[in-house]
């Protein structure tokens, strides 16, 4: 996962180098950026022997380099785009202050307002300046914005003075980017086989069956597991989303090579999660050639695809296997039979007709049918963390 680390110009700026290497001991890829202050208390050259990647110092480059190009000009954008998130360590009262202002006048404070992914600072000033009421009110700000504060530690300041402001330990900045990224290792060592987006039954060579899933809930899981140190497999039915990192990805397209993908990696999975829209009925005769338009009705005669899930169920043997039910009605009916029927040891349902949970949406709102007779409504929440929510109980069967 890739992160952004900001410097500010504190005395504690000598601190990210330590902070450099210790996110990178949880194999994240850190992009520094620099602002002209923090070069006065280290160099950009520290950062990049560090990181093997060129600092960023300069919104449209140094003085005396080369003229500004459009890629310069844009880079806080690329940037914006493909951070996971964004740590400001130290975050200076001056830094907490353009940010909650939305002034962006360097790459840093630009970068701020330009990306969508989780912003964390770690504060560090005199104890004055943070007991200020201007930096208690931009804390405050930012934290209503949805802003992660690491708050500073107590103690002898560089100033002389003693209290509150000393940069918080290293280990609790990386703890809170963890917890912000979901990375955790409570699944290290174990394999973890999903499913995910539909499956597409040909009529003819023009046409084919197939339903509106987009795949997203099944690749937060593969993510969300990933995240967690296991082995992931996702195997997927056409989708337009990228494939997170380190995951083995199998393409598929059909119900049986879906079937067939499932089957020759289930035997090493600790873990199966069939979050795919399978089509449950194909074309009994696709046909050779494109069915061509006619005045008279078509009938088209169908017979069921096979059951994944259930052929799981009946050999799952010790791993964990766990189901969806898009529901339009009696959802808590349907899924307490599919979990019997399928042999199942969690059925994940929802009603697609509510909003904010049926297809191609970025939340969800679930209820968790367990083996053990329990019930669990979740609110709406982000396919991301549904994900979670859903691999914390798994790890309750494989403790249970």
């Amino acid at each position: 996962m890739k992160i952004a680390l900001g410097v500010t110009g504190g005395v504690a700026a000598y601190k990210a180098a330590e902070l450099v290497r210790c996110l990178q001991q949880e194999k994240l890829d850190v992009q520094v950026v620099m602002t002209r202050a923090a070069q006065e208390f280290i160099t950009p050259l520290t950062f990049a022997a560090l990181t093997g990647k060129k600092v960023i110092t300069e919104m449209f480059g140094a003085e005396g380099a080369a003229p500004a190009n459009v890629e310069s000009a844009i880079e806080h954008i690329a940037v914006a785009q493909r951070i996971d998130l964004l740590l400001v360590a130290p975050a200076t009262a001056d830094s907490l202050a353009h940010f909650a202002q939305g002034i962006a006048d360097d790459f840093l404070s630009t970068l701020y307002l330009a990306t969508k992914a989780p912003v964390i600072v770690a504060p560090a000033m005199n104890v004055n300046m943070w007991e200020h009421p201007a930096t208690q009110e931009n804390l405050a700000k930012l934290r209503a914005r949805g802003v992660y504060v690491v708050d500073p530690d107590e103690g002898y300041l560089a100033c002389g003075m003693t209290g509150a402001g000393r940069l918080a330990a290293t280990e609790a900045i990386v703890a809170k980017v963890c917890a912000v990224l979901g990375l955790r290792h409570d699944l290290d060592g174990r394999t973890v086989l999903v499913t995910a987006g539909p499956t597409r039954e040909d009529i003819d060579p023009v046409r084919f069956l197939t339903n509106r899933s987009s795949g997203k809930m099944g690749y937060a899981l593969a993510e969300a597991a990933a995240r967690r140190g296991a082995h992931v497999i996702l195997v997927s039915g056409p989708t337009d989303l990228p494939v997170p990192e380190s995951v083995d990805w199998v393409p598929v397209r059909t119900t049986e090579e879906m079937r067939n993908a499932v089957r020759e990696r289930a035997a090493d999975a600790d873990v199966v999660i069939m979050a795919a829209a399978v089509s449950d009925y194909r074309a009994a005769v696709p046909r050779a050639h494109k069915v061509k338009r006619g005045d008279e009705s078509l009938v088209l005669e169908l017979e069921p695809t096979p059951d994944i899930l259930a052929e799981l169920g009946h050999e799952k043997a010790s791993r964990i296997l766990v189901g969806f039910a898009a529901e339009t009605e009696r959802m808590a009916e349907n899924a307490r039979d599919k979990l019997a029927r399928k042999g199942a040891d969690m059925i994940v349902a929802n009603d697609v007709t509510q909003e904010g949970a049926g297809f191609d949406t970025d939340t969800n709102i679930v209820t968790l049918f367990l083996r053990d007779g329990r019930e669990i409504p979740l609110p709406k929440l982000s396919k991301f963390d549904v994900a979670n929510r859903i691999l914390d109980h798994i790890l309750e069967f494989r403790k249970s």
